[in-house]
């Protein structure tokens, strides 16, 4: 949680943090929740691209600090890749591809539903359209991996202080990121005292 939290701390015109949590809700193992400050009608091709970085976020945080991945950023990655999907297929937000629209929308109401879709486009494009929706996902983490190796103290003490607290608000990691993290304000484990008798 300290890498997503991270990357939105650092990306511009990201939704500020409202609170982060490592204690586990339903299938999620922690939260990073955030705020929107203004309401939002449209999203920019900017923002999301942001989005798709702070999604990266504790996967590359994984890969930086354990040299390992794990199964806990399957859920960020599902919704990643139907981001990037959506900004190549549906929003012309591609080079390569332009302002053009792939695929029906129209869902099917059994199961197995893309196998059924009918393609409106070429074998070709699709390669294409295969290739930039990768390309968008795997930049993003690596922007992300970038960003977290950059500022490498300030997530072993957000992860330090989650580690101890569990939950922290977005002004608290503020003033971890400022100011680093006091000494009192953590919980140290109490020393064994040895019985004299």
């Amino acid at each position: 949680e300290a890498g997503h939290a991270l990357i939105a701390y650092f990306t511009k015109g990201a939704d500020p943090i409202h609170k982060i949590t490592i204690i586990p809700r339903g299938r999620a193992l922690g939260l990073t929740a955030q705020l929107p400050d203004k309401e939002r009608f449209n999203y920019s091709r900017q923002y999301l691209l942001g989005r798709l970085d702070i999604l990266m976020g504790g996967r590359s945080a994984e890969k930086i600090i354990f040299n390992d991945i794990t199964t806990g950023a399957g859920n960020d990655i599902a919704v990643a890749t139907d981001i990037a999907k959506k900004m190549v297929c549906e929003w012309g937000m591609s080079d390569k591809i332009g302002p053009l629209t792939f695929g029906s929308k129209d869902e099917q109401i059994f199961l197995g539903k893309e196998i059924s879709k009918p393609k409106d486009f070429s074998e070709q494009k699709s390669t294409i359209i295969d290739s930039e929706i990768t390309n968008i996902v795997q930049n993003a983490e690596k922007n992300a991996i970038s960003i977290l190796r950059d500022k490498i103290e300030d997530l072993h003490n957000v992860a330090s202080v989650l580690l101890n607290k569990e939950t922290i608000t977005g002004t608290e990691m503020d003033d971890i990121i400022k100011n680093g993290v006091p000494e009192i304000k953590l919980n140290k484990p109490k020393s064994k005292r040895r019985r004299t008798s």
